[in-house]
């Protein structure tokens, strides 16, 4: 019993993921560029940065554009010498974005995006299916926001966040002979950006950033135990096989410092340092209306799980060259760091040390614009050795990017 309901917990943990294990496709320009943010040629900055659409040059600006996520992940037990991959579907990450400029030092916008989601799909018997056979997660950051230039060369600008979750998991309990689905499509919470963006010069921008932590509550959080209808009282089940949770699952802080310098008319160099601090999430604390989950504890009905996250640092570098006034070329490279030790690793957030090259064009004409953008990442082979869920081995991923998007700048 213990076993199944410390999986059970990792619920938060794959909300958490949707913060801590950011997936960075906000802007298929960007994308290109290794995700860079000092980028203020239309609205898809607005995620980046509030202050950015000061910089806008048109009054009103549309941005919207959407992502592949072509993602394996394979786990070898190295004691049995058994292999197991996953069969994830195809991720869709969207993003939509609008400003405009009500006065020449006022300007107001919206950004919606999918900074967190995905689906893991292991086999329903491979060799960690009681901790994660399949799980599927969304999360939507609904942004308006206001910018004001101070002066000609800066600006301040800041956003409301709101949060809304999504998960659906399911996992074995051999123990009572069929499985768990975790399943809460209510989980919301608000938080706020703020940021500066300076263009001393013609040749220089400067974005400095800061989104806020977000906890994200889930009060309607459903588990269901397909299993045999016997055993329902003796786990504390209602007579469908339910019970109800709830959670606060902390999504971090995050400070992004990003740079882009015009080394000639046609050529700029982008530059960006992220910092996540993901130490916030040490541990998930689940607690369930009337489920036994905690035999061992003061109160059965709660369930304290170690995470022991740590802050993460993410560096990029990208490029940009104008083959001709309508037409870019666009290359990047950048470096992003797992949230947690070998110790700590777990499938339903597979997390690498991952080097990632980018690459796209983008051609412009008469206020429209079309991007295109790719990207590979290399992710660092790592040894499994979690002795908390008995679970060791190694595991190694590969995932390939790509991107559409479209502009429209007008006045």
């Amino acid at each position: 019993m213990k076993k199944i309901v410390l999986s059970a917990a990792l619920l938060a943990g794959v909300l958490a993921q949707a913060g801590g294990f950011r997936v960075a496709l906000q802007g298929v320009k960007q994308l290109a560029m290794a995700h860079t943010s000092a980028h203020a040629e239309d609205a898809s900055v607005a995620f980046f940065n509030p202050a950015g659409i000061s910089f806008i040059p048109n009054k009103l600006s549309v941005a919207a554009g959407g992502f592949g996520i072509n993602a394996e992940v394979n786990y070898q037990n190295t004691s049995t010498l058994q292999s197991y991959s996953t069969e994830n579907p195809l991720g869709t990450p969207i993003y939509a974005a609008v400003a405009y400029k009500i006065l020449d030092e006022v300007s107001v916008g919206f950004s919606f995006a999918t900074p967190f989601g995905s689906t893991v799909k292991w086999p329903s018997d491979w060799a960690g299916s009681e901790i994660v056979q399949e799980i599927e997660l969304q999360a939507f950051y609904f942004q308006p926001m206001v910018s004001f230039k101070l002066a000609p060369w800066a600006s301040v600008g800041g956003s409301f966040i709101y949060a809304k979750g999504s998960v659906d998991w399911t996992k074995s309990v051999t123990q009572l002979g069929g499985t768990l689905n975790i399943k809460d499509d209510q989980a919301s919470g608000k938080g706020f950006g703020l940021g500066f963006y300076f263009r001393p010069n013609d040749k220089l921008d400067v974005s400095i950033a800061y989104r806020s932590p977000i906890d994200m509550e889930a009060n309607e959080g459903l588990a269901t135990f397909n299993i045999s209808s016997s055993l329902f009282s003796a786990v504390g089940l209602d007579a469908n096989g339910q019970d109800k949770f709830k959670a606060i699952l902390p999504l971090v802080d995050e400070y992004t410092i990003g740079v882009t310098y015009k080394v000639t008319p046609k050529w700029s160099v982008s530059g960006d340092f992220n910092y996540s601090g993901w130490d916030r999430y040490g541990r998930l604390v689940l607690d369930f209306e009337n489920a036994n989950v905690n035999q061992a504890g003061p109160d059965p009905t709660i369930q304290v799980s170690p995470k022991n996250f740590h802050s993460t640092k993410t560096w990029r570098i990208g490029t940009q060259y104008m083959v001709t006034d309508n037409f870019a070329t666009r290359l990047g490279y950048y470096y992003d760091e797992s949230p947690y030790e070998d110790k700590d690793f777990i499938p339903e957030t597979p997390s690498f040390d991952a080097n990632v090259i980018t690459g796209g064009i983008g051609y412009k004409w008469k206020g429209l614009g079309i991007d295109l953008s790719g990207a590979y990442n290399f992710q660092t082979a790592r040894k499994v050795d979690n002795s908390y869920y008995d679970f060791y081995g190694q595991a190694k991923a590969k995932a390939f990017y790509f991107g559409l998007g479209l502009s429209y700048n007008a006045f």
